[in-house]
């Protein structure tokens, strides 16, 4: 099964402008962090990215979304599937 970006995952409908208005996902512009835990730009980091679009609602920095972050469904999937090569945030951006 091929490794899955976060607005496939969560099917947000947030990787492009959609009809009613709502904005692309900060995460699918990321492009500073492409390629981290095998994603498509910050697909796989999401929660690391600031003003992501999750669960209906526009999330705030990484130190206010972290906790909620760290029990989503989708974080422990990237987790589980890169091992030990998995990074929880990355620094160039």
């Amino acid at each position: 099964m091929p490794k899955q970006n976060c607005w496939e995952f969560k099917q947000c409908g947030r990787e492009k402008e959609n009809e009613e208005g709502n904005g692309t996902c900060p995460a699918v512009t990321e492009a500073a962090a492409d390629g981290v835990n095998s994603g498509t730009n910050g697909g796989r980091i999401c929660w690391a990215v600031a003003g992501t679009y999750c669960d209906g609602s526009v999330q705030g920095t990484y130190a206010q979304k972290v906790t909620s972050c760290l029990m989503c469904e989708f974080y422990m999937r990237v987790k589980g599937e890169e091992g030990y090569q998995f990074k929880r945030i990355h620094f160039k951006f």
